[in-house]
């Protein structure tokens, strides 16, 4: 009896805790399993993971070589001065804004930013609105955290957009504490135009709904400019990074700009959860600001890709697809082949090695019926991928 006591004692130190379980991040377990076939000598298409196939801008990476000679220490936990000036220069240029550099907090990608914006804006228990489909980490941070997330159906008929209708009956059932919302979107790539995300903050301002806009797509819009929720409201939360449109995604280096009252908090979070954002990134990403025009030529490079996918896949077969308004993202609907994307994305890669991401990563309601491809990569790739997943279609 005593061995079978001291088994038990045994097994609870070693037992994970509940706030762990948490689903995989699917796209990740794509791309390891791509690998595996890239280790066997097979040449894989990447279109599983959202990120740029350009480097950081030479400014970036010249201005770190450059800081390497010195010190790299730890900084300010809300990031070093010059570069949260910089950062609310972006918005003076960009949106003609004039956004106080002590509201912008430096943070470890944007990552970092939402686990800072959930434990600084929520109670544990807290129940979040996101849009269904969206970007599964939203889901499982919140959860980690003690929070509720709440999927939000989208549809065509809203645009794949969260009305202000539709939160004000999702409230009405079970009072939200908060919505999160992205424009442009993962993984659908569609956009709120200003009008449409203006009416949707007003609405949840007047519900007592905390609000959080995920910019992180921005200067990656095709089908109109991209609006910023700073210009709506100084109570809206941002989240923005230098991982997409600064091709800076293994730098880890983000932004938040927050309400007044938030950043002491979010401050004081920073200094204990990880003291400061890496120096070297901060630099390079302060730097990153001065190679637009590089940067700008990459975007034009994904919207030629946006035009290979949309114009090739339905040629392919694939003829179904979310609007293509902005970041890298393609969403097609794959129902007329299969009911289960998971198998559909594992197939397509063992069989004609292309890597995509399956819809149930993104939507577990209705994912089974849609798989994502990220146009990130080179014209080359891109229709290259269009020409496999055709003969695969069509064997």
């Amino acid at each position: 009896m005593l061995d079978l006591n001291r088994q038990d004692l045994a097994k609870r130190l070693i037992t994970p805790s509940s706030r762990s379980d948490v689903p995989p991040f699917m796209v990740m377990d794509v791309m390891s399993a791509a690998a595996r076939i890239e280790a066997g000598g097979g040449h894989v298409i990447h279109m599983e993971v959202g990120q740029p196939f350009a480097s950081a801008p030479k400014t970036a990476i010249e201005a770190a070589r450059r800081a390497l000679g010195g010190r790299i220490a730890y900084t300010e936990a809300l990031g070093i001065p010059s570069l949260r000036a910089r950062i609310a220069k972006y918005y003076a240029d960009t949106h003609r804004l004039d956004v106080d550099p002590e509201r912008v907090i430096v943070t470890t990608g944007s990552s970092a930013g939402f686990i800072l914006a959930f434990l600084a804006m929520f109670e544990a228990g807290a129940r979040v609105g996101i849009a269904n489909p969206g970007y599964p980490p939203y889901r499982h941070i919140l959860t980690a955290l003690g929070c509720e997330p709440v999927l939000i159906e989208t549809n065509a008929s809203t645009r794949w957009a969260v009305t202000p209708d539709t939160l004000r009956d999702v409230h009405a059932k079970t009072p939200l504490d908060g919505i999160l919302i992205a424009s442009p979107a993962n993984p659908t790539g569609t956009m709120m135009t200003p009008e449409a995300l203006s009416a949707l903050i007003r609405a949840a301002e007047e519900c007592g709904i905390k609000f959080i806009s995920d910019e992180i797509y921005h200067g990656l819009d095709y089908a109109f400019p991209a609006e910023t929720a700073l210009r709506i409201s100084d109570r809206a939360l941002v989240i923005n990074s230098f991982s997409k449109y600064f091709c800076m995604t293994g730098w880890r280096i983000g932004w938040m700009v927050a309400p007044e009252a938030m950043v002491r908090p979010i401050e004081r979070l920073q200094q204990n959860l990880a003291i400061s954002v890496p120096h070297l990134s901060q630099i390079a990403a302060e730097a990153a600001f001065d190679g637009h025009v590089e940067m700008d030529a990459v975007k034009h490079g994904y919207e030629e890709n946006r035009r290979i996918l949309t114009q090739g896949l339905p040629g392919a077969g694939l003829d179904t697809f979310l609007p293509v308004d902005g970041a890298f993202y393609l969403y097609a609907d794959i129902r007329k082949f299969s009911d289960d994307s998971f198998d559909f994305a594992r197939r397509l890669l063992q069989e004609a090695h292309v890597a995509a991401t399956p819809g149930v990563d993104f939507d577990p309601r209705d994912g089974k019926h849609f798989i994502r491809f990220s146009y990130a990569g080179s014209q080359d790739e891109v229709r290259e991928a269009v020409t496999r997943i055709g003969k695969w279609l069509k064997r």
